[in-house]
């Protein structure tokens, strides 16, 4: 097969349905299975690509250098104009070969009555759901449980002409007939139906305009050189990473055993930010060292693998907060910030189904109140997750022959951390049990911040899934916002305020954001995208407030349980 060749959309098709992974790059066909096992990114953010044009997530996560080599797994060209992009066969899409002759289609209909008004509600949901995509109105329901929804009228967005969309408000929860999976759909298309009105149509040459002013703005960012490390301000962090960790040591030796423990937090709480960068190869670009610096200051200074960090937070920058596929969203029993997570999903990322049962029925409920006290000890969780990764086949097999290295070096580097922290300092310095738990619970509770700021970026924000036709750009700032600080903050919050920006940009220095922030601002205006920027009290209220809101539908979601129970019908659960 000439790499010249033209191939069309169903030979496209046909590869990915023989098994082969296909993924779009600027111009040309790439045919990525030798590379899928190799992949220092992990083969799941290609699987999440198959079928699709990659090209502005490819380009936002790869050096130049890199890009180059793409050229050796082209094996054609796409047609010219708007490559129209499929679902990738892990995200669900079905790819059938083009049979020879197309067998006639024979409908089939319900065969009685109860069987088509309990197949309506979805069949209903599905064709006002697709209307609404093209006309830019939402789905309304005429079922209702109780009194009348409340309604709330919201103008469409770009309109002068007084068009408006009703629908009904969240305070009141529709069922359909007291069904779960009816009430579920429902909730899915209420939160569909607001991305719809305040969002630019996904319709694919409004957002072939919104990545063509991207490129735009990306290669501003180049000319600009804010791709550049400003290794003077890593020269400012080291000083306060060295003043916090020499206070602990400080106040251990004069025995001030809790203050000692609270600058140990402090010192993890900053210093992670640079592991962060280091995952991204943000610092010097270069593979080998990043990894290094990732691995000394997330293994060997704070116990937490970079691998594990590495492998689930890729997956999480290209399907960002699709309950089914990110793992930063993938809490439940203890957290749901979408009502999708009532249909027990499975997870791509851990394969594992998140089974939604009576502890979820409890929990979710309380979230609002349950989220500060589970951050306070979130890092206990990290350290689980860590362990589990590198003793696992995902982490054995991540990366090519040149990052063979990474797994033996983060086993030993987290041994090494135990031993320092967990034997040296807490069993053999500390002078009984009730210190080294105060020690292990001050030192852990002192990083909530942090864990805080991880989720305040995207808890809050949508959750929807508005089709492949999507724009990189566009999806991220749907499912991403920032928190609004002044400049002098900026230590405390390490980049990570700047999310937003930062899922556009993955590979800038964080200390170049708020360059890049004023450009990403003028982006938004010209394409008409909302950028949510809260200060961090307003985000931190936006977030209890949607877990308020899916804990609200979760007691709904309990009485239409009770409902089905009691008089024997068949649903959700």
């Amino acid at each position: 097969m000439s790499r010249d060749n033209v191939l069309c959309p169903r030979a496209v098709q046909d590869l990915i349905a023989d098994g082969h992974i296909i993924v779009i790059y600027d111009e040309y066909v790439l045919k990525l299975d030798s590379w899928l096992e190799r992949h220092p990114g992990g083969s799941l953010a290609i699987l999440h690509m198959v079928g699709k044009d990659a090209t502005d997530e490819i380009n936002a996560y790869h050096k130049p250098p890199t890009l180059k080599t793409m050229k050796a797994f082209r094996i054609g060209r796409k047609p010219p104009g708007i490559w129209t992009n499929t679902t990738p066969p892990i995200r669900g899409g079905v790819y059938v070969k083009e049979p020879e002759e197309k067998p006639a289609v024979e409908s089939t209909i319900p065969t009685d009555v109860s069987d088509a008004e309990d197949s309506s509600v979805l069949e209903t949901s599905i064709s006002d759901l697709s209307e609404s995509r093209s006309t830019g109105t939402a789905p309304t329901s005429e079922d209702s449980c109780g009194e009348d929804p409340e309604e709330t009228t919201i103008e469409r967005m770009g309109e002068t002409d007084g068009e408006t969309f009703r629908f009904r408000s969240a305070k009141k929860i529709y069922v359909g007939k007291k069904d779960p999976l009816a009430f579920t759909t429902w909730a899915e298309k209420q939160d569909e139906a607001r991305d719809i009105l305040e969002y630019p149509s996904v319709d694919p040459a409004v957002q072939q305009d919104i990545v063509k002013k991207y490129r735009e703005l990306h290669e501003k960012v180049y000319e600009l050189n804010l791709y550049d490390c400003p290794y003077i301000e890593y020269a400012k962090e080291m000083c306060r990473y060295t003043t916090l960790f020499v206070a602990s040591m400080t106040a251990l030796y004069n025995q001030w055993y809790l203050t000692s423990a609270f600058f140990l937090g402090l010192f993890w709480h900053q210093i992670m930010f640079v592991a962060h960068d280091a995952g991204h190869r943000a610092i010097t670009g270069n593979f080998v060292i990043d990894s290094l610096i990732g691995m000394f200051v997330a293994d060997f200074c704070c116990g937490l693998s970079i691998g594990w960090w590495k492998s689930s937070h890729n997956v999480h920058h290209l399907i960002t907060n699709m309950p089914e596929h990110d793992p930063d969203i993938q809490n439940v029993p203890i957290f749901a910030t979408s009502p999708s997570f009532f249909r027990s999903l499975h997870s791509t990322y851990y394969d594992f189904t998140f089974i939604w049962d009576a502890a979820a029925n409890f929990l979710v409920p309380f979230q609002k109140y349950t989220y500060y006290p589970v951050m306070g000890i979130a890092r206990f969780n990290l350290y689980l997750l860590s362990w589990l990764h590198v003793l696992s086949s995902k982490a054995s097999s991540l990366g090519s022959s040149k990052a063979w290295w990474i797994r033996p070096a983060e086993i030993a580097m987290m041994s090494c951390y135990w031993y320092i922290f967990g034997y040296l300092l807490l069993w053999c310095t500390l002078p009984s049990w009730p210190v080294r738990i105060g020690f292990v619970l001050v030192s852990h509770i002192v990083t909530m911040p942090l864990h805080v700021q991880i989720t305040l970026s995207h808890w809050a924000m949508s959750t929807s899934d508005l089709g492949e036709s999507e724009s990189f750009p566009q999806r991220q700032l749907r499912t991403t916002m920032d928190v609004d600080c002044p400049a002098w903050l900026d230590f405390i919050h390490g980049g990570l305020q700047f999310q937003a920006v930062h899922h556009l940009f993955p590979r800038v220095p964080r200390h170049n954001l708020r360059k890049v922030q004023t450009l990403v601002k003028q982006f938004c205006a010209e394409t008409n995208i909302p950028y949510v920027l809260l200060s961090f009290e307003d985000g931190n209220k936006k977030v209890l407030n949607r877990l308020q809101e899916v804990g609200d539908q979760v007691e709904h979601l309990i009485n239409c349980q009770k409902y089905m129970a009691a008089t024997g019908e068949s649903g959700l659960h």
